[in-house]
């Protein structure tokens, strides 16, 4: 039986990849490279827009 997904919207500025690792280009003295990791600022490293909450009805 297929599994239903939450509906949760992706943000439209990074499509749901919050964190990126991005190189600099230098070494360090073992070999690896250098890295920054980056969030992405619309999100705040979610991945997902924040929803706002619905008005809810009361009474009649």
């Amino acid at each position: 039986m297929p599994q239903h997904d939450s509906n949760t919207p992706v943000c439209r500025d990074c499509d749901g990849f919050s964190t990126v690792a991005i190189t600099t280009g230098t070494r360090h003295r073992d070999g690896t490279r250098a890295t920054l990791r980056v969030t992405c600022p619309a999100c705040n490293g979610t991945g997902h827009t924040i929803a706002t909450p619905a008005l809810a009805r009361a009474g009649r």
